[in-house]
């Protein structure tokens, strides 16, 4: 059986720092920051053209499922692996789901975060060759990025004697340091930053991980033991993976591990962790402004400045970061970015929306826009792409009002169905059973209107579904 290079894409983060753009049900590498297409898309189109790579594994939170499919569907990606799970246990778990799926062992799996940014492609694929060269012979292979500033916000790798022709013994891994250590790290010319990304036989890591943190394969074991293909999707099993404990693969393996090395990579790499360091790697305007959007500037300098809706304009301003989204308006010192994550945390624990989702919420079928709300009414701008309908379903305390506005919408009301062209509308009352279909080649846009004394999305009963999901929610 050949030897295949396995991309396996960790696509579990939620992107707190990136907010309000990333949100816990629209995380950032879902997100074109970067360019036109998604950090997701980058990630998998940068890929080398090699003849051993094989389609890639991607393991993603279940709840983003469907995004992961459009956005592979839109690049005309085909023969991905997606492991679905139910909540984050952190990459060593995520990866040894990975490597238990394989079905020949001795694959390599080549681990790349699918929210990064790498701008030079042929020095990545000049590192991953020597990686991939490095791990046939046993060795588990991290990437280090060679510095270019004394960073605090990154973990580093001290490197040690040569490892065969491009990789290196790892002397010790350090945690995020101070101002002055980072310095120090940074004049040696022995310390490369941790990227996250890895490469290794799925079978000299098992073998390690079994050696150091068994509890994790156990239950990754019986996890994915259990698993149900849904719409070729893995389903791995919620109860086991419960059980199985969190931790990195940096802390997991790597640490601990006597076969570790350490190959660099110099190719414009960026996190993309937080607003200041989009910034940084941003093309700027003549006063160091990065702009998106509709935005004006009058004696401001190195901001970066993102409009989505509305018009932003800035005086006066510098080294600033200024966010506009249709629901928010994050305003951010540009040294002071990274605590955007403690802004996610407090709306996470006062239960606000803007913590997960966008005013524009994307479904499988298409999506929607609240595009406005009052007491006993909510009015909905709704997509439903080509082929796509929305599941068959009641509602206990509401009744709405379809208006057509493009395309030609398929109706079903209870044991009724009739057809709806553009300007035509139709009324659903509360408790009857409705479903809204595209059987057109175009998307279909309707506006729906929302009355009733409870318009919240969980008074939904489904009693089909095209996409798998609860009959109920």
């Amino acid at each position: 059986m050949n030897t295949k290079v396995i991309p396996v894409l960790l696509s579990g983060g939620s992107g707190t720092r990136m907010w309000p753009l990333s949100r816990s049900h629209y995380p950032k590498q879902f997100l074109p920051l970067a360019s036109g297409q998604s950090l997701l898309q980058e990630t998998i189109m940068r890929l080398p053209d090699r003849d051993d790579i094989a389609g890639p594994t991607i393991i993603c939170n279940e709840n983003h499922r469907f995004m992961v499919i459009r956005q592979l569907n839109e690049q005309g990606i085909g023969g991905a692996t997606i492991i679905l799970e139910p909540f984050g246990r952190n990459t060593a778990p995520a990866v040894t789901l990975a490597a238990l799926s394989v079905e020949n062992p001795d694959d390599i799996l080549l681990v790349l975060a699918a929210d990064h940014s790498i701008r030079d492609r042929n020095a990545l694929a000049s590192s991953i060759h020597s990686a991939v060269e490095s791990a046939m012979t046993g060795k588990l292979v991290t990437f280090g990025i060679a510095p270019n500033a004394a960073k605090t916000g990154y973990g580093y790798i001290q490197c040690g004697k040569a490892e065969g022709e491009a990789a290196y013994q790892i002397e010790r891994f350090v945690e995020k340091p101070d101002k002055t250590a980072a310095e120090d790290f940074l004049s040696s010319g022995e310390f490369f930053w941790n990227s996250g990304m890895f490469a290794f036989r799925a079978s000299c890591f098992l073998s390690e991980i079994e050696k150091h943190q068994p509890a994790i394969l156990e239950h990754c074991r019986q996890a994915l033991d259990k698993a149900r293909v849904d719409m070729g999707f893995t389903r791995i099993d919620h109860e086991a993976f419960d059980r199985c404990p969190s931790n990195s693969i940096d802390y997991a393996v790597m640490e601990k591990t006597k076969q570790a090395v350490v190959v660099p990579l110099d190719a414009g790499w960026n996190d993309v962790g937080s607003w200041s360091s989009l910034w940084e790697m941003s093309d700027k305007d003549e006063y160091g402004n990065k702009v998106y959007g509709d935005v004006l500037t009058c004696h401001s300098r190195n901001n970066l400045l993102h409009s989505e809706k509305r018009l932003v304009a800035a005086v006066g301003l510098e080294d600033t970061i200024v966010v506009e989204t249709p629901d928010a308006v994050m305003v951010a010192a540009k040294d002071r970015a990274q605590d955007v994550k403690q802004i996610a945390e407090q709306l996470k624990a006062a239960d606000r929306a803007e913590a997960d989702a966008h005013r524009k919420v994307h479904k499988p079928w298409g999506w929607y826009d609240c595009i406005g709300s009052g007491t006993r009414y909510q009015v909905k701008r709704i997509c439903v792409d080509p082929g796509a309908k929305i599941s068959y379903q009641m509602h206990h305390h509401r009744a709405e009002h379809w208006i057509v506005t493009k395309g030609t919408a398929k109706i079903i009301l209870d044991s009724k169905e009739f057809i709806l062209r553009e300007d035509e509308s139709t009324y659903i009352p509360i408790g009857c059973k409705h479903r809204l279909a595209n059987e057109g080649k175009l998307p279909l846009e309707i506006i729906e209107v929302q009355t009733g004394s409870y318009l919240a999305e969980d008074d939904i009963v489904r009693f089909d579904d095209d996409y798998g999901r609860e009959e109920s929610s």
